[in-house]
């Protein structure tokens, strides 16, 4: 088994927890085959985390979101299109699907896009600012649209 590195009481404390950008630098979506690794903090400053996006180089629609604590524990993971996802139960679950830490798999389960939380799915933009809410990022990092989405 792997992702064994949080219990997931901690994993859910670490999801809850507010996130804030770490400065004011500005940042561009991602184009086409390109990704962005943006540096977030806790309130007080005691756990940091990343938010990482990534788009595919021939499939502009493949885009990934994720939200890791401590380096590389991936706490939540959006995957926008691409295969499907088989969770070590067997399930197989289409996209978009959401990836979501549990203790003993890490990020390897995934469930259906909770609706009520991703009201605008067909909008990459909208996807995307409703994934930083989702993660509890409430001093958004100053990221800018770009012109391809």
């Amino acid at each position: 088994m792997i992702g064994t590195d949080l219990t997931q009481k901690e994993a859910d404390t670490l999801i809850k927890m507010e996130k804030h950008r770490i400065d004011e630098t500005g940042y561009e979506f991602p184009l086409q085959g390109g990704s962005l690794v943006v540096p977030l903090q806790s309130m007080y400053r005691h756990e940091q985390f990343l938010l990482d996006i990534r788009r595919g180089k021939i499939d502009s629609l493949k885009v990934t979101m994720q939200n890791r604590a401590r380096g590389s524990i991936v706490l939540l993971r959006l995957d926008l299109s691409g295969s499907p996802h088989r969770n070590p139960d067997g399930e197989e679950l289409p996209c978009p699907h959401l990836h979501v830490y549990r203790e003993g798999y890490g990020d390897k389960y995934a469930i259906p896009i909770p609706n009520e939380n991703f009201p605008r799915i067909n909008s990459l933009w909208g996807t995307f600012e409703d994934f930083m809410k989702y993660c509890n990022i409430t001093k958004i990092p100053n990221i800018e649209r770009g012109v391809l989405i």
